[in-house]
Order: structure tokens, then C-alpha cells, then sequence
């Protein structure tokens, strides 16, 4: 099996929606998940195997760069968006990476319509925002277990720590 290129494997938001109907049509099950993802570590890749075994195809959404700001604050992301999608996307439990502007990922999702949306087991499937969108359109939410003592925070503060 030939694997796609980077490039192959970033989709512009505007195809997402007719990426996922042909695979839809041609019988594949579409998982997705989404984050900042600003430095990959074991908890992510673990994560992400995880959820890929839920389907047939994984589609990561990207925080956008405002959007991490806006979540982690002035000092993220410490890579860009592009970089942040490369690397997503050279992951091979990871089908399709996207990058979303929103600070939530409900209008991708609705792009999307995931048979399964996945997230951490930090969350509560009942506090998510995405809840509502993904259950629309027939889907569901997951969790799935998390490695503990892994998280890029984590990993941020001990980095300065060690300086």
C-alpha cells in the first residue's frame, strides 16, 4: 500500500465536506478528533492510535494559531499552524489533518458529520460543545483513556524548570 504524501494528507477546509461524502460512499467509517496539538508526545500518539481503531479513517482538526493563543495564552503555540499540521500528518494512525479558525470545532464537525468524534478522557462527553453537532447528524462521542503525566503543558513546565 502506498502511503500518501504530507501534502495529500492536509486538506483545505473547503474540501473537507466532499472528502469525507466520497468516503462515506465508498462504505469507510470517519472518526474524528481535534486539538492544538503543539508538541506530539507519547499521551497524543497513544491517543490517536486509539481513536484511529474506532474507524476507518481519522481526521484531525487543528486549532488554528489565534485559537491556541486563545486557549493556552500569549506564549503559545510554540509552532505554527502549517508546522503543527505537518507533523500531524505524518503520523500514520492520522488519515486527513484540517485546520480549523473557530475557537471550538463545531463548524468542521458539521463538515465532517463523524460517525465518531473522539476526544481525551480528561473530557465528559456531556460537557463538550461539539456534543450537540456530532449526535445531529447521527454521530457519536467517545473518550478514550489518556496515559497519565503526559500533556504539553506538562512538558512546557518542566522544559523551564530544567533551565
Amino acid at each position: 500500500m502506498k502511503l500518501r504524501s504530507l501534502e495529500e494528507k492536509i486538506i483545505p477546509r473547503e474540501k473537507i465536506s466532499e472528502l469525507c461524502n466520497k468516503l462515506r460512499a465508498s462504505g469507510k467509517r470517519i472518526i474524528s478528533t481535534n486539538g492544538c496539538f503543539d508538541l506530539i508526545h507519547l499521551g497524543h500518539i497513544s491517543y490517536l492510535l486509539e481513536a484511529r481503531n474506532l474507524g476507518d479513517i481519522l481526521i484531525v482538526g487543528i486549532n488554528c494559531d489565534s485559537s491556541v493563543k486563545k486557549l493556552k495564552g500569549d506564549s503559545r503555540p510554540l509552532q505554527s499552524e502549517s508546522t503543527r499540521a505537518k507533523q500531524m500528518a505524518g503520523l500514520e494512525s492520522v488519515d486527513f489533518v484540517t485546520i480549523f479558525t473557530e475557537d471550538t470545532p463545531e463548524t468542521l464537525l458539521g463538515l465532517i458529520k463523524p460517525e465518531i468524534h473522539v476526544k481525551g478522557g480528561d473530557y465528559l462527553p456531556e460537557n463538550l460543545p461539539e456534543k450537540k453537532i456530532v449526535e445531529s447528524s447521527g454521530g457519536k462521542v467517545v473518550c478514550v483513556s489518556m496515559i497519565k503525566g503526559y500533556s504539553t503543558t506538562q512538558m512546557i513546565e518542566k522544559m523551564k524548570s530544567n533551565l
